[in-house]
């Protein structure tokens, strides 16, 4: 279990110099030249984040909407490879990407190639209901973008707009696949007809979605009660009466914590069989699990390869789907295309729900989770095919520049140097954990992880929090050694003033 992931909480020996006794800068001559042709060659900033002309739109946009949660304005026209440009002329390195949802950096060369090719131009310009009436090209377009990239054992993919309606699809999914299961066919009676329109059983079954408590599953109703990351998140809004499980807590560095690490997942896994068997005899059978390879929201959450193998055994054997959410995981980000690639699986899932980096939304599934009906699964859009175009050459650019192995290198350069820091501050940095770049470390508390966060911002580097007090690590796939090594020199200057 100890070699699942590159990560533990002491560092290595130092392959690179610390320079200077009270700055202890972190030096790396890698980090004097970029490799990038449409990237910017370092942060430049102008003023404090947000700076006047962001704090002029916020006024101008708080009179028409909540504003809580901006962070400042952008300028996307400036805005190339690596770095955001705000309205301010501030130039930030960005490893946070708009939520991990910026595949190949911003004003990529070949996306903006593909808007000016004029054969695209009707793509752009007229958003059909796909459900109903899709353009003449979309099953090859499907075929070649999404399909590439199936899942082990998926043939087929519903496409959606964002990763909230793709997880909610996915839930109906599950349970009409499974109200069909114990019906023994596909075909409702009258009664489960007339009290579905009022809301009753047996038409509308008291069935169940079992997550785990850290999870993040999206904002709508059905989602939201899969969601236990943060309370500002569910507050208010009625709920489901749905099984929670523990997700394991892992001690690091974990080759020293096997023993007590294997028996935490071994009480987990219990604990899933357990709520299976309680909900059955209350009346609300789990008709499937959903879980994230990596619980990102709700602090960077990991379990080993073990755990997942165990827990999808434990769903077949109840007959219960299983749901992979690789919504935030998916699209390359852990060095693999899907985080679950990391198990080692044939049959990894029945369902792998996805969005973010892959711009689009939707679910992969088995032949069995098919919709049985037309409208059943349906909304007026169920995605978008300009997205699809883009995926189309994203997928092209990650093969022809082997961005993926890059993500790997990249990846190790990150953690090695976050484990070096967490060393050389151990009063404040801990658990440098992560797969490829998708990576996070732990700060001593929220007030000084928060504070963190905003002198890094106005050094020039964007990052972004998760669960109580965890930095998370979500750079795009063009990420390379030397921008991890720029990012390592801004931010021990950062931690050195918290020493």
């Amino acid at each position: 279990m100890a070699s699942f992931l590159m990560n533990n909480c002491f560092g290595k020996s130092l392959k690179n110099v610390w320079c200077g006794a009270s700055v202890y800068r972190y030096f790396s001559k890698t980090a004097t030249s970029t490799h990038l042709d449409f990237d910017y060659d370092g942060p430049s900033m102008k003023t404090t984040v947000p700076g006047p002309h962001s704090q002029d739109l916020l006024k101008q946009l708080g009179d028409i909407q909540n504003v809580g949660a901006i962070n400042f304005f952008c300028n996307y026209e400036k805005s190339r490879g690596n770095y955001l440009v705000d309205v301010d002329d501030n130039r930030m390195l960005d490893l946070y990407t708009q939520i991990s949802s910026i595949p190949i950096g911003y004003n990529h060369p070949a996306l903006l190639k593909l808007m000016s090719n004029p054969n695209n131009m009707s793509t752009f310009v007229n958003r059909p209901a796909l459900g109903i009436l899709p353009p003449h090209n979309f099953p090859d377009k499907i075929t070649q973008s999404l399909l590439s990239v199936a899942p082990s054992g998926m043939t087929r993919v519903q496409t959606m707009a964002c990763g909230s309606c793709s997880n909610e699809n996915a839930y109906k999914a599950m349970f009409i696949w499974y109200r069909n299961k114990e019906r023994g066919k596909n075909t409702p009676s009258n009664e489960d007809i007339s009290t579905c329109m009022i809301n009753q059983a047996p038409g509308c079954p008291d069935l169940s979605i079992l997550s785990f408590m850290g999870a993040f599953h999206g904002r709508t109703m059905g989602c939201l009660a899969t969601t236990h990351s943060k309370s500002i998140h569910k507050l208010d809004v009625p709920s489901f009466d749905w099984p929670i499980a523990p997700f394991p807590r892992l001690q690091y560095p974990l080759e020293e914590f096997t023993r007590e690490n294997g028996q935490e997942e071994a009480r987990c896994l219990e604990e899933v069989e357990d709520l299976i068997v309680k909900w059955r005899q209350r009346g609300k059978p789990v008709a499937g699990i959903v879980i994230e390879p990596i619980q990102a929201e709700g602090g960077d959450n990991h379990a080993s390869p073990d755990f997942f193998r165990s827990l999808r055994n434990i769903a077949r054997k109840h007959g219960c789907a299983f749901h992979v959410d690789e919504v935030q995981t998916g699209g390359g980000s852990t060095g693999k295309f899907w985080a679950h690639e990391h198990w080692g699986m044939d049959d990894p899932a029945d369902i792998v729900s996805f969005s973010k980096k892959l711009l689009t939304g939707g679910y992969y599934h088995k032949d069995e989770l098919q919709a049985d009906k037309p409208y059943r699964i349906f909304n007026t859009w169920m995605g978008d095919p300009s997205k699809n175009l883009f995926l189309l050459e994203v997928l092209n650019v990650i093969r022809r520049e082997n961005l993926l192995e890059q993500v790997t290198h990249s990846g190790k350069a990150l953690l090695d140097g976050l484990q070096e820091l967490q060393v050389q501050y151990p009063g404040i940095l801990s658990c440098a954990r992560g797969q490829g770049t998708f990576c996070a470390i732990d700060v001593c508390d929220d007030e000084t992880r928060n504070s963190i966060l905003l002198k890094t911002r106005d050094k020039g580097v964007l990052l972004g929090g998760c669960g109580d007090r965890s930095i998370r690590f979500r750079p795009a796939l063009i990420f390379k050694e030397y921008h991890v090594h720029l990012f390592l020199n801004i931010f021990n200057d950062v931690l050195a003033q918290f020493k």
